[in-house]
């Protein structure tokens, strides 16, 4: 299973992901990452404890504490038709809980929180 991702933004605490699989294994995103140390915000199983640095702005670290699932938003996917052939995409903007955990992480590192 490879696995390849791009750094988009990091903040306190925690970093924005481009991740691109080369294959398309169960878990496969979450074991990498945990593997490679950016475990996913969320994540009960390979996340490990969260810990909060103490420099984290409070409307970050509340969006953080309060953020109930995997930080994790398939964007885009493509992907061959099992049967025809061919092949499709998809694109999804990200869920208004998950732009919110963004927004609260951006306004704290830009200082504005």
């Amino acid at each position: 299973a490879v696995t390849h991702y791009r750094v988009r933004r990091r903040y306190a605490g925690c970093t924005l992901l481009s991740v691109r699989l080369e294959t398309g294994r169960t878990h496969q995103i979450r074991v990498h990452l945990a593997h490679a140390g950016l475990p996913v915000i969320g994540d009960p199983v390979y996340g490990g404890r969260r810990r909060l640095p103490a420099r984290l702005a409070a409307p970050a670290r509340a969006a953080l504490q309060d953020f109930r699932r995997q930080a994790l938003h398939a964007r885009a996917l493509r992907l061959e038709h099992p049967v025809r052939g061919g092949k499709l995409e998809f694109g999804s903007p990200p869920p208004a809980d998950f732009q919110g955990l963004l927004d609260a992480l951006e306004a704290g590192a830009d200082g504005t929180a």
